[in-house]
Parts: structure tokens; C-alpha cells; sequence
């Protein structure tokens, strides 16, 4: 069983009294028909966007660093479980945990808690809208990753809270992929997120063509280096260009909505230099004002550059494939084709076409002592533990990376989850 989160899960419909009641209680206050302040000249930024043309957004959820950065060329925040729950523990919320909790009494105490961090996520996003008017990226409660259903019904109430601004984060699963497919579909925009790879984001471009695709960079290279692979320089950023590549060549000439290429976990400002001419940078605060302290750094796009990665020579390239993070096969091309050809039905199909198509570590599924062990490797993984499994063929580094994001995810909304039990008195 892939999933790492409890299945069937049961949660209020879209237009429902009580959704209508949340929907009105998480605007309460909050007027997007005022006028904002107006942000000041963003020079060096100015200067970037007319070499390249990168789209540029901050990864983060903390209003005040936001505020020190923030200027007329950054148009698109990105938040997700752990920056949330950053802002939850501060306290800011408390007061409107047992307000929340009164509205939704009549449901389970599981149910309650996970509409409540529903709440106070759309809550702080719809901040964040009222502060920069622009697009932010919301994440969905982790419970919801491998339930498409439930994806869906929260994905389209998310939408409902704030339509001209939010923008849906789903993770790649394929449970994730056929939700997105569905919601693409209505007109709302979705960030598919967790991706480590370009065959994960031409596969997910494809199939469900969603707003936006990631590369988790600075992961990917921090998995290398901290495994002794190699020194970790430029693969998260050889990835990235790949997977911009796919993603634009096969959307090129489409009649829809282009899907567009977001680098994501950024370390340092000279990364952004390496990602230059990327559709969408966001980068964390920290590396956006060091970035403004090397101001004269010139910025010249980087997308014909073929990145060159070093790995040592003892590594067994065939267990430790790192190739994978950049290269699309045929197999996967093959499985695309197909499944555009014939839409899978379902994540159970999805998963059984791409084992079908000798795609089997592009899904793959996790025994629950397997999950242990990816909850107790963090975000980056002890490869050695995983050797006998990436060896079979059937588990590979993007596949491994992206658990191993959704693990990391799942311990963030669970301290979260527990500051609100801790508010209601359970």
C-alpha cells in the first residue's frame, strides 16, 4: 500500500450549508476590493526579468520577511505544510481555533481538525492575497494525498475561498495526477508539486496539464552530496533545465493553458544565476536578499546550457541511476502516449499502465515498514538503506525523493494538527 495517510476519507461537500459558513468565516475581515499599497521599484529585479524574462516568486508564508523584499516585479507567493504550520505556531491563530471548532461541532474530532487546518491555511493565503495581491500556491492537507475524491472536493472549495488569486497545490501522486486532470478541466488553476524529475513533470504535463510543475533543486543536490554520490553541484539545476525542456516542448502548440516550470528549494542566491530563463523561480527569503547584496551579478539565460554534473567513479551507476532526474525515455513517452490515447480511470490504473509500460519506480509502491524508514530518513535519504530496493528496479532516486517531500509534509501537518487539538481540547 502506497499510501502513508488514512484512506476513505470523509469530509463536507463543496456548497453545503456548512462549507458556505466556512467560506464566510474565513473571508470575515478581509476585502479584496481595496486598494493596495503599491510596491516599491524593484531595479536589479527589473534588470533580471528583462534578460531572461523569469517570472520571480518568494517561497514563503511569513508576511513580515515578505514585506522587506516584496516589489513590482515579484508577481506569486508559494506556501506549503511545513511554511504554514511555521505561521500556525507563532500563535496568530489561536483565537480562531475554538470559533472554528464551534462552527464544525457536529463532526468527528478527525474530520474537525482537518477542516480547521483547512481554515487557517485558505485564512493565511487569503492574507497573503490582501497583502501582495498576487497568486499564492496552497497546499492541501497531507491526509488528502493518495485519496483523489477528497482531493477534489477540497481542491474546489480552496478555489471557491479566493478563484482570481489562489492557486492549488497537488502533489505528484496518482492519485494527485488524475484529481488534477479533472480540476484543469473546470478552469482552476493547479501547482503540482513534489516533483524531482523531468520524466515526473512531462509524465504529470501530459496527463493532467497542470499549471504549474516543480523541481525540488536543492534537495536533490544535497541527496547527492550527502551520500557521497558525488559533490551535489548543478544536479538539482541540470534537472531543472530538463524538465523545462519537456515541459515546453511538449505544451508548445497546444490549444490550452501552457504548463509552466517552477524552480523550487533554492539554497543560495548563485543557483538562481545556474536557473536563469526558468519559467518561475520562487525562492526562499534569505536567498532572494542575498541575491539583492550581489546586485551586480548579470543574469543570461541558462536554458541551452547543459549543466555538467560530477559523480565518483565507485558509484554503481545502475542502482544510483542519476540520470533519471534528467533523462525521459522512451518508456516514459511510450506511457504518456498511451495513457493520453486512454485515460486511466483512476490512480489504480495509472499505477498498473506504467507498470504495463516497464515504468514500474515511477509509482511504486511502500510497505507500512518502508514508510517508517522514510519518515525516519527526513528529506534527504540514506541511500544505503534503500540500496536492495533501487536495485530491483522497481524504486528509483525521483520516486524515493518524492516520499521522502511528502514525509517531511506529513510531520509538519501533524505538529499542526496538534496545536488545534491542543485548542479544542483533544
Amino acid at each position: 500500500m502506497t499510501s502513508a495517510v488514512q484512506p476513505d476519507l470523509t469530509y463536507l461537500q463543496p456548497r453545503s450549508e456548512t462549507w458556505e459558513q466556512i467560506v464566510d468565516f474565513v473571508q470575515r475581515g478581509i476585502d479584496l476590493e481595496e486598494t493596495p499599497e503599491t510596491p516599491r521599484t524593484g531595479e536589479f529585479w527589473q534588470r533580471v526579468r528583462a534578460n531572461v524574462g523569469t517570472r520571480l516568486w518568494l517561497d514563503s508564508g511569513d508576511v513580515e520577511a515578505i514585506d522587506e523584499l516584496w516589489n513590482n516585479q515579484f508577481d506569486g507567493l508559494t506556501t506549503n505544510n511545513t511554511l504554514l504550520n511555521r505561521e500556525v505556531q507563532k500563535g496568530d491563530y489561536d483565537r480562531m481555533v475554538p470559533e472554528a471548532n464551534e462552527l464544525l461541532s457536529d463532526l468527528p474530532i478527525r474530520d474537525r481538525v482537518r477542516e480547521i487546518a483547512f481554515i487557517l491555511n485558505v485564512r493565511h493565503a487569503l492574507r497573503l492575497v490582501h497583502r501582495f495581491r498576487c497568486r499564492v500556491s496552497v497546499e492541501l492537507h497531507t491526509d488528502l494525498a493518495y485519496d483523489t475524491e477528497a482531493t477534489l472536493a477540497f481542491a474546489r472549495r480552496c478555489h471557491r475561498v479566493c478563484p482570481g488569486f489562489f492557486v492549488v497545490k497537488i502533489p505528484f501522486t496518482p492519485e494527485g495526477i488524475i484529481a488534477i486532470r479533472t480540476l484543469r478541466a473546470e478552469g482552476i488553476e493547479v501547482n503540482c508539486t513534489l516533483g524531482f524529475a523531468a520524466r515526473q513533470n512531462y509524465i504529470a504535463t501530459a496527463l493532467s496539464a497542470p499549471s504549474y510543475v516543480n523541481v525540488f533543486l536543492g534537495r536533490l543536490n544535497s541527496l547527492i552530496e550527502d551520500n557521497g554520490l558525488g559533490d551535489g553541484r548543478l544536479v538539482g539545476e541540470k534537472t531543472t533545465i530538463a524538465s523545462q525542456h519537456e515541459v515546453s516542448v511538449f505544451t508548445r502548440g497546444l490549444p490550452r493553458v501552457k504548463t509552466q516550470q517552477i524552480a523550487a528549494s533554492l539554497r543560495d542566491a548563485e543557483q538562481l544565476v545556474q536557473l536563469a530563463g526558468v519559467d518561475v523561480i520562487t525562492m526562499p527569503t534569505k536567498v532572494a536578499a542575498q541575491a539583492e547584496k550581489e546586485s551586480g551579478t548579470v543574469w543570461q539565460s541558462m536554458l541551452n546550457e547543459d549543466h555538467r554534473v560530477s559523480i565518483d567513479d565507485a558509484v554503481d551507476t545502475e542502482t544510483f541511476d542519476v540520470s533519471k532526474l534528467w533523462d525521459v525515455t522512451k518508456r516514459e513517452r511510450n506511457l504518456a502516449q498511451k495513457a493520453i490515447l486512454n485515460p486511466p480511470s483512476d490512480a489504480d490504473e495509472l499505477r498498473k499502465m506504467a507498470v504495463e509500460n516497464e515504468v514500474p519506480d515511477l509509482f511504486p509502491d511502500l510497505s507500512a515498514d518502508e514508510w517508517e524508514q522514510v519518515h525516519e530518513g527526513g528529506k534527504v535519504p540514506q541511500l544505503d538503506r534503500w540500496t536492495n530496493r533501487l536495485a530491483q528496479g522497481d524504486l528509483a532516486l525521483d520516486s524515493l525523493m518524492n516520499f521522502a517531500g511528502m514525509s517531511s509534509f506529513i510531520q509538519s501537518q501533524k505538529e499542526l494538527d496538534a496545536r488545534i487539538r491542543e485548542h479544542i481540547g483533544q
